[in-house]
């Protein structure tokens, strides 16, 4: 295993260097702090969207601002000082998603239920981290199958945003249509997808949540869907900053419904969430671990297993307080590529998502055309794995394509991941490459089609 970097001429800094071996990791408090701060605006937006996106199944926004705050704040601070590791979390982008859009629109159970779900899922991910199983998960499930339902999620991210803002919307004759790209509101996403796509290009710290406050400043001028309205409120200086409110948090608080999971089908939506974090939080780990010139031969970095039991531990803060499963953040490389090293930087951005929940009233000021063009520019971000896909093996990319068009088009995170397993299992296999095929996956596959045929008969 790789060494971290040491300098012994390093300055002490009393109870922090004992904590976080500065010294050892060759930083300071400066440039941790600095970090910190870096990753917080690179990731902030959450604080913002996770409301939009958990709000259509009923969640109260502002509920769901605190809620993301506190899990977001309580996962990074146990990353930081348990693992000490410079990786923040929050609610994952393409997990909410399915949480709103699948697991409640779709499959019509409730988000108690969900948040009940997500709470199996961090507990589920703790167990099979400690056992240790879910590193020999992740080895077993093809790459390409990753990859493809990493970008799959990406693309479902960037659908819902374009139909938030209105640019792409139901045509009974062709499923999907244009929108009114003359439409005031409609415009106002469009001027906001270019002004965050400049600020990204000019690698702006922070640039999805100045492009959504910006946005959210011009939408006070723009006229509304009725009239004498604008797409933005304005509630008085008084209504943007307040006490955090018990009662607004309390609705999403310790709201679980276990009994839910006991319906048939609902292994399915701990399947899918547990599967979709497994792979997720594993490829963030890989990446943010190799940029920080970690990874040894195995694959494996220091306190790797204490940074898994920390992101599991978010999934389980997350469903307790009110939102959905929380992980690491790849967001989380703005901040090492600023300098920070240690769980230090961690622990500042959590003390800063602590200070975001006096920012709940934001939460019914942001409109949906501000938060659009932030989740289609996230959805582009997602694209960057189809440069690993080996295009030139179609029973690699068959498979993959599967997860990434299937997801949108279906509007489910599960049917992707169904197809694409299924594919690859029986295409690697029909082709004379069934040595490809883990055991796990075809196990997968059987699940697959036994849950297709019970629900047809």
């Amino acid at each position: 295993m790789s060494a971290m970097p040491k300098n012994a001429s390093a300055p002490q800094y009393g109870w922090l260097e004992r904590t976080f071996a500065l010294a050892a990791s060759n930083t300071t408090v400066k440039t941790e702090l600095l970090a910190g701060l870096t990753t917080f605006m690179t990731m902030a937006y959450i604080l913002f969207v996770n409301p939009q996106i958990l709000g259509t199944t009923g969640m109260n926004p502002q509920a769901v601002l605190m809620a993301t705050a506190i899990a977001s704040a309580g996962a990074t601070l146990v990353m930081g000082l348990f693992a000490n590791l410079p990786f923040a979390l929050a609610p994952g982008m393409g997990m909410n998603a399915f949480f709103a859009f699948t697991a409640v629109a779709q499959m019509g159970i409730s988000w108690q239920v969900g948040l009940a779900a997500v709470v199996m899922d961090g507990i589920i991910c703790m167990v099979l981290t400690i056992l240790p199983i879910r590193e020999r998960i992740i080895r077993e499930i093809p790459m390409t199958i990753k990859l493809g339902v990493s970008i799959g999620i990406g693309l479902f991210i960037a659908f819902i945003g374009l139909q938030n803002a209105g640019i792409v919307t139901n045509n009974d004759a062709t499923l999907v249509g244009m929108g009114n790209l003359t439409s005031p509101g409609v415009l106002l996403s469009i001027g906001g997808l270019i002004l965050m796509g400049i600020l990204l290009a000019l690698k702006v710290k922070g640039a999805l949540v100045i492009g959504i406050l910006l946005t959210t400043i011009a939408g006070f001028f723009v006229p509304g869907a009725e009239a004498g309205t604008h797409v933005s409120t304005w509630p008085g200086w008084g209504g943007l900053i307040a006490l955090p409110s018990w009662t607004t948090f309390s609705e999403g608080f310790l709201q679980l419904d276990f009994k839910g999971l006991l319906d048939v089908g609902i292994w399915t939506i701990i399947f899918t969430f547990t599967f979709v974090d497994l792979f997720d939080t594993v490829g963030t780990f890989s990446g943010l671990a190799t940029r920080l010139g970690w990874i040894d031969k195995t694959g494996s970095f220091p306190r790797a297993g204490r940074g898994l039991i920390a992101d599991s531990t978010g999934s389980i803060i997350g469903g307790l307080v009110g939102t959905s499963s929380t992980t690491t953040y790849v967001e989380s490389a703005a901040g090492i590529a600023e300098g920070g090293r240690t769980g230090l930087t961690a622990v500042t951005v959590g003390i800063l998502f602590l200070l975001s929940l006096f920012l709940a009233p934001l939460a019914g000021i942001i409109p949906g055309q501000a938060t659009a063009p932030a989740l289609i520019l996230v959805g582009f971000l997602m694209l960057e794995p189809i440069r690993e896909i080996k295009l030139d093996d179609l029973t690699e990319a068959i498979p993959a394509f599967l997860a990434i068009i299937m997801m949108p088009l279906t509007y489910s995170i599960a049917n992707g991941l169904v197809w694409s397993i299924c594919t690859y299992a029986f295409l690697k296999t029909l082709t004379g490459k069934w040595k490809d095929v883990t055991i796990l996956t075809w196990i997968l596959t059987a699940l697959f089609i036994v849950s297709i045929v019970y629900k047809a008969i």
